[in-house]
């Protein structure tokens, strides 16, 4: 096995426990990586903003690291908070789907440094505050701030009928846009090229690293194209049965049993003094 010298690992569900917590094992076995030569990347569907306290925890404010925040929109330097990186959904295909949404019902959420903006208020708005611990705020003139230009966009709803509003959307916008479905009840929309795993690329040809070097952990669809693309793809236990099936490797512990300490340890920490 090649030594692993970039590591990628997804949040919630992943890195974090239930309870939104990163254990002392694992963080103790993330500092041991990098003490080894390994750079870590936290990769999110979170904004730059949320993820930041997580960074701090893992003390990655101090050494070099990275962030890919929205699904890979955005990628920034975790020590000087230098963005290095960034993609927006074009206006008009944003214009387009917020209006669709709107007609049929739907609130559109956009993530702006530690706020979230709702067009309207809703009871996924609440969880997914309680999730990110940014501030809600509702915005009369919602179709304006679309038009300004959004890295992301989401659409909360019932599962049973954002399905139908999904195919409607990519109907409409062809490849204007990638729309897909993050959680059951979420909706998201990001520009065409973006992706975590098109970001993890970038930040690899940045270090002149190969993706043989990589190790990728993730648990749902959205991290579906860092695992493609990453030399070591490793799916949560916990996670998605179609992660698993293109993982290379499924943890034997979930994200509440320290599963990503546990691929530490085993496959970075152990294969280094082999």
């Amino acid at each position: 096995m090649i030594p692993i010298r970039l590591l990628a690992l997804d949040l919630d569900d992943t890195l974090l426990r239930s309870d939104l917590t990163i254990s002392f094992r694992t963080r103790n076995a993330i500092r041991k990586a990098e003490s080894q030569g390994v750079t870590v990347v936290l990769a999110s569907s979170r904004a730059p903003a949320s993820m930041e306290y997580f960074a701090r925890l893992l003390g990655l404010n101090k050494r070099p690291g990275f962030l890919i925040a929205n699904n890979g929109t955005v990628i920034q330097e975790t020590d000087t908070g230098n963005l290095i990186f960034e993609i927006k959904i074009p206006p008009a295909a944003a214009l387009m789907i917020f209006d669709m949404a709107d007609a049929e019902g739907f609130a559109v959420q956009l993530y702006d440094d530690d706020i979230l903006y709702i067009s309207r208020t809703n009871e996924f708005a609440e969880y997914d505050q309680k999730i990110t611990g940014l501030r809600q705020v509702v915005v009369e003139n919602f179709r304006s701030m679309v038009a300004s230009g959004c890295h992301r966009m989401l659409i909360p709803g019932d599962p049973m009928i954002l399905s139908p509003l999904a195919k409607l959307l990519f109907t409409y916008t062809g490849n204007e846009a990638a729309i897909f479905t993050s959680k059951p009840y979420l909706l998201e929309v990001l520009p065409p090229e973006a992706d975590k795993g098109n970001a993890l690329a970038l930040v690899a040809e940045k270090l002149s690293i190969s993706r043989d070097a990589v190790l990728a952990v993730g648990d749902s669809m959205n991290d579906e194209a860092m695992l493609r693309w990453a030399g070591f793809p490793v799916a949560m236990v916990n996670g998605d049965d179609r992660i698993k099936e293109i993982a290379s490797l499924v943890t034997e512990k979930s994200n509440d049993e320290d599963g990503v300490a546990d691929v530490i340890e085993r496959y970075i920490l152990r294969s280094v003094h082999a």
